[in-house]
């Protein structure tokens, strides 16, 4: 039996360990929390554990990744292990872009290696018998279909409910039409994160005539889980919290015309019985047995892809304020960021979903712009330029062609980046533009200068007005003119203390531990280089006047 490795061992991740050991597959785990590693092989002795994928991704007796992370770390994780030789199963949704769902879908083609995304209720023993009461038409012409998915919590700050809870939703819908909608709308509000729908709505149209509708919300006063679909000889009800018996209902109602109005007439209704499987443990079957016998998932990489389509014009549909009345064609392109009127954004650059562009910029032809990154007033990107996610641009900032920067990088107020050490303007230097490169986190203070040709390190932070002439090391603190380094930063900007007698240094604010390995190499021993901060330690929790005042 091929041995799984399960990456991310959060709130779902658990239940996809839990499965995989009954399974008698388990090989590994992988977390970059050390705490929830440590509970893990608590209850899982004989597996192994890791704090890096790559560790997980070099061992042979891996055969296959079941990816269970933050939405916005899939595509990469997923990337690395096709890149891997490993077949993955990746949880939903594929990735945040299509270009990089594409890719996948590519890698996993070309290396002949399985890619299965989690849409769990498509392995619903309930789903599967409505699918087939659906196709023999049993239910006659299917009319419409509409979900509710709602809840109180689980409430996120990275994803909007859409993303939460729809994709499963639109995989049951496009699997019981068996054809792309043609039309997609959607609404939405936000009631405690600005700008982050916590109720969305939205409208699918088919070219058969089918119409769906998908309702979610984590702001509702109990749970209910119901796909509801209508046909011209039945109804039928697929509801997920009734206990095993009642979760698939089928309703022999009918309208009949009489004077020329219609009067419906109300059968009993049926329960269907289906098979007391666990959904789950339905889904993990079957990665195996696709992996075993070289098949094709259910829902593959091109399944996936298709939901992701439907997800991502509907979150285009949500910020572009768009009714009902108004659809988004699938065929037509809108836009997924924000520009204000005043932006000038070039043809062939590329702005990732949920960015958002201020007054008097202008991003030129070629650049590329991740996601949910901010460009404030009179930004300049020059062509080509590549920009990671979740970048912050200040006012008044210009980045010029052969400069990269990479995710979570802070650009100050008026900070100077430069392409040519030595410009004349009766010299073309076209071609001879020198690169710069920002890494992961780093942050450049107001009016600061930093000369072209130098890599900035990942977390390095560069003080308001400083001058930087050559290579920074990561976490490194660089002051004055020319900046020299003046200790070591943590990843929240905090500047940290003396080592103590083993070497390690403490940020007062997360409590997160950094040592210098060697001279002028610092890493932080809690968390992965490459990984996000979690949740609980992305949002501020004491001011640097507070910080001041502490003792040491």
């Amino acid at each position: 039996m091929e041995k799984i490795a399960v990456v991310g061992a959060g709130y779902w991740g658990k239940n996809l360990i839990r499965i995989y050991n009954n399974l008698g597959v388990l090989h590994s785990v992988c977390d970059t929390n050390t705490e929830a590693l440590n509970a893990t092989k608590n209850e899982y002795p004989n597996i192994r554990v890791f704090h890096k994928i790559d560790e997980v991704l070099a061992t042979d007796d891996v055969k296959a990744v079941v990816i269970a992370l933050p939405a916005e770390q899939h595509y990469e994780c997923a990337r690395k292990a096709l890149l891997a030789g490993k077949d993955v199963f990746v949880e939903k949704p594929l990735a945040l872009e299509l270009d990089d769902a594409r890719e996948l879908i590519r890698l996993a083609s070309e290396g002949d290696r399985i890619l299965m995304v989690g849409h769990l209720l498509r392995y619903h023993p309930a789903f599967c018998k409505l699918k087939e009461l659906v196709d023999n038409g049993d239910l006659g012409r299917i009319e419409y279909i509409y979900s509710n998915r709602l809840s109180l919590g689980k409430i996120r700050r990275e994803e909007n409910a859409l993303w939460s809870f729809a994709p499963h939703d639109i995989s049951m819908m496009l699997a019981l039409c068996n054809e792309a909608p043609e039309n997609v709308s959607a609404v939405g509000h936000s009631y405690l994160h600005k700008h982050l729908a916590d109720v969305t709505t939205t409208h699918l149209s088919f070219p058969s005539g089918v119409n769906g509708h998908i309702l979610v919300s984590w702001l509702h006063p109990f749970k209910e889980q119901k796909l509801i679909v209508i046909g011209d000889k039945k109804m039928a009800l697929f509801e997920d919290t009734q206990p095993w018996g009642k979760k698939l209902t089928i309703y022999s109602h009918t309208i009949k015309w009489e004077m020329n109005m219609p009067v419906p007439t109300k059968g009993d209704p049926e329960f269907v019985p289906t098979e007391e499987k666990e959904p789950l443990h339905e889904e993990c079957l079957h990665f195996l047995r696709c992996i075993d016998l070289r098949e094709t998932p259910i829902t593959d990489g091109n399944e996936g892809y298709k939901v992701l389509e439907v997800l991502d014009h509907a979150q285009k549909s949500l910020e572009n304020g768009l009714r009902e009345e108004k659809k988004t064609p699938l065929t037509n392109r809108h836009l997924s960021y924000y520009a204000h009127p005043s932006a000038i954004i070039d043809d062939s650059c590329h702005i990732g979903y949920g960015s958002k562009i201020w007054h008097f910029s202008h991003v030129m032809k070629g650049a590329h712009i991740g996601n949910k990154c901010s460009l404030g007033q009179n930004v300049h990107i020059g062509s080509d330029v590549k920009i990671g996610n979740n970048v912050k641009i200040q006012n008044n900032v210009s980045v010029y062609t052969g400069c990269d920067i990479e995710d979570d990088v802070f650009l100050g107020p008026s900070c100077v980046l430069t392409n040519v050490t030595n410009p004349r303007s009766q010299v073309v230097r076209r071609s001879l533009y020198e690169k710069t490169f920002i890494k992961k986190g780093a942050s450049i203070g107001a009016n600061a200068t930093i000369v072209c040709g130098i890599t900035i390190g990942r977390y390095a932070f560069i003080a308001a007005g400083a001058v930087v002439t050559k290579d920074v090391a990561d976490y490194a603190l660089m002051v004055g003119t020319p900046a020299r380094q003046k200790g070591w930063m943590s990843r929240h900007g905090i500047k940290l203390s003396t080592p103590d007698s083993e070497g390690i240094m403490v940020c007062p604010e997360s409590g997160l531990r950094y040592k210098e390995l060697e001279e002028g190499l610092l890493r932080c021993l809690d968390l992965d280089e490459e990984a996000s901060l979690p949740a609980e330690m992305s949002v501020g929790s004491i001011t640097y006047d507070e910080l001041k005042r502490k003792p040491n």
